[in-house]
């Protein structure tokens, strides 16, 4: 099947925009940017992955990190009372849409130096600034109208890492540190996992058995450092390529996506977000998926994700499952 997307030698498309953008692809109004990959035959398709019916939650809990998130966001609160005198009761939610597991949006984060986001929006037209209305242009409310469903793929970095004998790569969740593309092809060469344009890649680094193996008092160090340093995904053309090639969305196990702080002089939200309308996601809990996978030797499933319908909104919960 052919797919007609500029081949990414040929980005920028806006030339006088910043660097890499695809803007005006899909139209300058856009509002979903390559989740437009995911069309009714992309994903028809995606369904023939679910053979046993086995379903599997991705959302780590919303209070996970309890009330110490990192990067300095707002701890979720739930209170729970009673309609008294009726035996009913209610709740209320208040939470960082960051605070746990995410998508984020095409509001989150642009260009840092031409201070745009994607199709040229600027922070005006977002928070109706100098004189310029507020609008709910790139809200995360725009995709849940169709949602993020498809054909996802796990490649599974930590399994992977782990079984190179006698001395697996380096790794350390808390230290600035970049996973390569041509790790990333090797996973997928070992997993026998054939990509296809559209898919919607979740990579598995290792970070939530980290995460869940450190005592408070050590959570507590990791989030005083400043800068906060995390391994992620390499910034590099190649990455760039690779993503832009093949996905309509991208995300994994840890809290900044790519290697954190950046290694180079932009950083991959910038290009995702701000340049291509890619979602990149965060804290997704990959282990059961991860233990599913290897038990069953496939590593591709059927992926729902249904963000949050809120106009405007920065980020979402995913409500994401992968379905075998």
């Amino acid at each position: 099947m052919a797919h007609k997307i500029p081949k990414f030698s040929e980005l920028p498309l806006d030339k006088n925009g910043p660097h890499h953008n695809a803007w005006g692809l899909y139209g300058k109004d856009d509002q979903l940017g390559t989740l437009n990959r995911l069309t009714d035959d992309i994903v028809k398709a995606a369904s023939s992955e679910i053979q046993t019916g086995i379903r599997i939650g991705l959302d780590w809990p919303l209070d996970a990190q309890k009330d110490i998130p990192l990067f300095g966001r707002q701890a979720f609160h739930k209170e729970v009372y009673q309609k008294t005198p009726r035996i009913v009761n209610d709740d209320v939610w208040t939470f960082n849409t960051q605070s746990s597991t995410q998508w984020d949006g095409f509001r989150h984060f642009g260009y840092q130096k031409e201070a745009v986001f994607y199709n040229n929006t600027t922070l005006d037209q977002i928070h109706g600034t100098n004189g310029t209305p507020p609008t709910n242009t790139l809200g995360i409310g725009a995709w849940a109208a169709k949602g993020i469903v498809g054909r996802g793929i796990l490649l599974d970095y930590h399994a992977w890492r782990l079984a190179q004998t006698p001395s697996p790569p380096h790794y350390n969740a808390f230290e600035t540190g970049s996973i390569s593309v041509a790790d990333l092809q090797r996973v997928a060469e070992a997993q026998k996992t054939e990509i296809r344009f559209g898919d919607i890649l979740l990579v598995r680094s290792g970070y939530m058995e980290a995460y869940a193996a450190l005592s408070r008092a050590e959570i507590e160090a990791v989030r005083a450092k400043q800068p906060l340093t995390f391994t992620g995904v390499e910034q590099s053309d190649e990455m760039m390529e690779f993503l832009w090639s093949n996905f309509s969305a991208a995300g994994g196990d840890h809290p900044s996506w790519e290697a954190w702080p950046t290694q180079r002089e932009y950083a991959l939200h910038e290009v995702m977000l701000g340049g291509w309308g890619m979602p990149i996601g965060e804290l997704f809990d990959l282990e059961a998926l991860g233990r599913h996978c290897g038990e069953v030797g496939r590593w591709s499933f059927f992926l729902t994700s249904e963000p949050v319908n809120v106009p405007g909104g920065v980020a979402s919960p995913p409500n994401a499952l992968a379905i075998f």
